[in-house]
């Protein structure tokens, strides 16, 4: 068993959770197997893999099932589910290893914890623990890998706030006149095939930018009081939150939100992201994202939404 590959999708929760999940397992004395960086044949395979009217992060992570499957021993989808009753997450993501199960056939062994999710990210890990138990029989070894992986999660989160897109390998331009908020949720925001290299684009043309995972958990309180009712969905929160955050405290010159088409949650942030920008008047754009966007015409309007930048900036200086 201690020989045995552990397969993770690298997608969805993987975005935000990677140091939890690789560390966990590697503690427990595992092999750890990555999929694949996303690119067009996993999204090919999960195309054909997935149902028609499945969103696109969908159907990109049953790509990376298909593409990873047939070379580890088990494969690791957890099941992200609400901590309480007003917070929980996308049903997609409770119910994904039985889509996976139910779409693509000869599948390795599944781990599928439930890790429940509050407003400030996962709120108990004994499911998790549980699991090292079940595959190694030592509770006192996973009990300590939990606490090593829970340490690891923790300095990444730490690095990402202190440090920028930096500590997830993404370089910024030194010399930037401007800085987009870039609000999404993480697989959206850092997948490059997800959301249309928009990361590179932005940082070809000059621009610095910040996302929701350089907000601080304090920011992120503060601006969930300004409403009197949340909704219900951990990841949509964080975007709405984070870009308050980035409306308010003049830290971005504009907002650009990605988004999955087909996304009934997301639809609804997006509403309230751009209601929020006409109060506040932070210049804002939305980008919806699915397996047939062009990189030409979405490298075109985030060209044109960098230019209006630029014009208002100039038109402040007096210099238009």
């Amino acid at each position: 068993m201690r020989d045995a590959v552990i397969g993770i999708p690298r997608y969805l929760s993987y975005y935000s959770f990677a140091p939890l999940y690789e560390t966990f397992f590697r503690e427990l004395g595992f092999q750890v197997r990555l999929s694949p960086p996303s690119n067009t044949d996993i999204l090919d395979a999960g195309v054909r893999e997935t149902v028609n009217d499945a969103c696109i992060p969908i159907k990109i992570f049953h790509g990376h099932v298909a593409a990873i499957k047939d070379r580890v021993d088990f494969l690791f989808v957890p099941r992200l589910a609400g901590a309480k009753m007003h917070y929980t997450v996308c049903p997609k993501f409770l119910g994904l290893p039985d889509m996976v199960r139910g779409s693509i056939s000869d599948l390795p062994d599944i781990i599928a914890p439930r890790l429940p999710m509050g407003r400030d990210g996962l709120q108990g890990l004994r499911s998790l623990y549980r699991t090292g138990v079940r595959l190694t029989g030592r509770r006192v070894q996973a009990m300590r890998a939990l606490h090593n992986a829970r340490r690891a999660l923790g300095r990444r989160i730490n690095q990402i706030q202190q440090g920028g897109l930096e500590a997830l390998g993404f370089d910024q331009p030194r010399d930037a006149d401007l800085t987009v908020a870039l609000i999404g949720y993480p697989y959206m925001l850092y997948d490059t095939l997800a959301s249309g290299g928009i990361l590179g684009q932005l940082r070809a043309l000059g621009v610095r930018v910040v996302t929701p995972e350089m907000v601080s958990t304090r920011e992120m309180r503060r601006h969930a009081r300004a409403y009197p009712e949340n909704l219900f969905w951990y990841y949509s929160n964080r975007s709405l939150w984070a870009g308050m955050h980035y409306m308010t405290s003049g830290l971005a010159d504009g907002i650009i939100h990605v988004t999955a088409f087909g996304c009934g949650p997301d639809a609804m942030v997006n509403k309230l992201l751009e209601l929020e920008s006409a109060r506040y008047g932070a210049p804002f754009m939305a980008i919806t994202v699915d397996e047939h966007t062009g990189d030409v015409g979405l490298r075109t309007r985030v060209e044109a939404f960098v230019d209006m930048l630029r014009w208002q900036a100039a038109r402040k200086e007096g210099l238009t």
